[in-house]
This record gives C-alpha cells, sequence and structure tokens, in this order.
C-alpha cells in the first residue's frame, strides 16, 4: 500500500514539475485578423460560425483559449504587464471589449480591467474545475475571453481577468 502510495505521489509531483513554454509572441500584432474573413472592428452582426471552421482559421493557441476555454498560464501573457493607452478588441472577431482606461495593475498573473464594453461582452455560469465562476464570452462570436470576478477596484468593484491570447490592442497612436 505504502509503494502504491509512493509511485502516485511520484507521479503527482513530476505532472506538477513539468514546465509548458509559455506562447510567445514578438509583435502585438494579431497575425490571424489578416486569413480571418470573419475578423472586422466595426461589424458587430453576431457570427453563427462552427467550431471545425474556426479551427482552420485559428491558431493552435488561440482556438484551445477562445473555443476550449483554455487558460494561458499566469505571468506569460503579451498584455498582462502592458500598459499603452488604446483600445482592446476580441482576437477572433475583431469585436471591441475594453477600453486601456479601464485597465488596472493585478497580481493574478492575467490583464486585469474593471469595466468591459457592455456590447461586446456576454456572461456565461461556469462549474468547471469545481468551481463557481462567471465567464466572460465575446459578444459577437462567444469566444472565451477569460473570467470576471467580485474583487476588482472602484469604481466597479469586478475584475474582468481576460486571456492575453484573446486580446487583439490597437494604441491611440496607431489610429489615424
Amino acid at each position: 500500500m505504502k509503494f502504491l502510495v509512493s509511485i502516485m505521489l511520484l507521479f503527482c509531483l513530476q505532472a506538477c514539475s513539468q514546465t509548458q513554454q509559455p506562447i510567445k509572441s514578438t509583435s502585438m500584432e494579431n497575425s490571424t485578423a489578416k486569413t480571418n474573413p470573419y475578423y472586422s472592428r466595426t461589424d458587430r452582426t453576431l457570427l453563427t460560425v462552427s467550431n471545425d471552421e474556426w479551427k482552420k482559421i485559428l491558431s493552435p493557441d488561440l482556438y484551445a483559449v477562445s473555443r476550449e476555454a483554455a487558460t494561458e498560464r499566469p505571468h506569460t501573457g503579451k498584455y498582462n504587464q502592458f500598459d499603452e493607452k488604446g483600445e482592446y478588441y476580441c482576437a477572433v472577431c475583431g469585436n471591441h471589449l475594453f477600453r486601456s482606461d479601464a485597465k488596472f495593475s493585478s497580481t493574478c498573473g492575467w490583464p486585469s480591467f474593471f469595466e468591459a464594453d457592455k456590447e461586446g461582452v456576454i456572461y456565461k455560469r461556469d462549474t468547471s474545475h469545481g468551481m463557481e465562476r462567471i465567464e466572460v464570452l465575446c459578444k459577437r462570436c462567444a469566444s472565451h475571453l477569460g473570467h470576471v470576478f467580485n474583487d476588482g477596484p472602484e469604481p466597479t468593484g469586478v475584475r474582468f481577468c481576460m486571456n492575453s491570447i484573446s486580446l487583439d490592442f490597437v494604441g491611440d497612436s496607431e489610429k489615424k
């Protein structure tokens, strides 16, 4: 019995010590937007695209997070410690989600916002992983963005905890 427990403990420790390589991005530009016929920063028409179709269009990492509700490793996303002024859009469809003025420094390991574009997001109850949470989805394409919690700063008291890979950023300096 002790041998069995030792073996199980060894496997658990080995699994916990394995590290995944974070998603590496050398550019803030969303390369998916160039090959995605559904991507638009102005069109708010609801999309009804099958996951099979999204799988052909999106990178494997973006597909895993946005369509299968995977999560980036904490402190690895390109927008976690990023404070440029501008707008955040859905990396899948281009829908407007957040203004950088609503972003705040959080120690959670993911980009955090205290307010979302009310026309940009929808919410869904999430009971996965034995937790009770509120999932945040893009209102246009229903892609998983992250979760919202009631532990944020004033004026809203909420924290939108988002996956960087689900976001596309356009700086104020880029708008013309």
